[in-house]
């Protein structure tokens, strides 16, 4: 693993709401750990802003253009078998 495989694993880290209620915390660092085409993923500016939904699943739309066809995904059994944990945003007050 990267020297700062640490500060990816807390970085690449997704919270994902299913429609059953769960929320689920996907750990996307072993895969953007990876050669190919996830290891673009690394740029934590590229993860968090390319971040979407598409296809009903994670993904990352790297040209902008919410093309399915052209983003990168991930399967959802495999995100729905991460972790079920508690909302994040369950204590976070608005103003």
């Amino acid at each position: 693993m990267p020297k700062n495989s640490h500060n990816i694993l807390t970085l690449s880290s997704i919270f994902v709401y299913f429609n059953d209620g769960t929320v689920r915390q996907y750990d996307a660092s072993k895969l953007i750990t990876r050669q190919g085409v996830f290891q673009e993923l690394q740029n934590l500016e590229t993860f968090r802003s390319c971040l979407t939904v598409l296809n009903g699943t994670v993904a990352w739309d790297l040209e902008g253009n919410r093309d399915e066809t052209r983003c990168i995904d991930i399967d959802l059994f495999i995100v729905y078998e991460s972790p079920v944990v508690k909302d994040p945003l369950e204590n976070v007050q608005t103003a």
